[in-house]
């Protein structure tokens, strides 16, 4: 369901495959499981990780199809989410998002989890699914929003317009930190920006815990 190589001391997260990459708990719980794979190698704190995807997709937020088979399923997703979410919090090391494709709901709340957000201008956009299918923002949510989106109307835009942003309104909007013409140069430009972030040679425990300073919030929420 995902990879992870390794570039220097810049790690690569891939979720691997042609589909939607939907946040099954299977899948949810493979991401965390490379992820603190990368939090206790012994090189962690003077790195970056990078998340990506193959095809059409970065994310297409929870599996709907399997949620709605037995109502605690969504409960289910939101707190291995939420888990998932809190590791990337406390990774000792910068994070960055290379988003290759459509980021949706659920799947966008993971993309904009991380410090820096990049992506494609050719295909995919950023979207808050939950006003067209009739779903209720979680509170953990709407905290990772507040945090990420930082005016007013971006926030009104993407919550209760259900709007699709492409690339171009995202960095207008502030939202994400720059677009690239292809997935392939989105990537080099992440891998290109990790690098950077390493000669800084920051102490990554310490990133971390300003990290979590920041996001106290999402942290604190529950799954109402």
């Amino acid at each position: 369901m995902c990879t992870l190589e390794k570039r220097g001391n810049v790690y690569i997260l891939t979720l691997t495959g042609p589909g939607e990459h939907r946040l099954s708990p299977a899948m949810i719980d493979s991401i965390q499981t490379t992820v603190r794979r990368v939090k206790v190698d012994p090189a962690a704190s003077s790195a970056v990780l990078i998340t990506t995807a193959q095809g059409k997709f970065f994310s297409n937020g929870y599996d709907l199809a399997w949620a709605k088979s037995i109502q605690s399923n969504f409960q289910l997703m939101s707190s291995k989410l939420r888990s998932l979410i809190s590791d990337l919090i406390s990774l000792p090391m910068p994070t960055i998002a290379a988003i290759t494709g459509h980021a949706s709901a659920a799947g966008l709340i993971f993309a904009l989890s991380h410090d820096y957000i990049l992506m494609r201008k050719d295909r995919g956009f950023l979207y808050m699914s939950e006003l067209d299918i009739g779903l209720k923002i979680p509170a953990w949510f709407m905290a990772v929003i507040k945090n990420k989106v930082g005016e007013p109307m971006a926030r009104r835009d993407m919550v209760l317009r259900a709007a699709k942003l492409t690339a171009k309104e995202a960095v207008e909007k502030k939202i994400i930190d720059a677009a690239y013409d292809s997935a392939e140069e989105t990537i080099r430009a992440a891998v290109d920006l990790g690098e950077e972030l390493v000669r800084r040679k920051w102490d990554g425990h310490v990133y971390a815990q300003n990290r979590v300073v920041i996001l106290k919030e999402v942290l604190e929420n529950g799954d109402r």
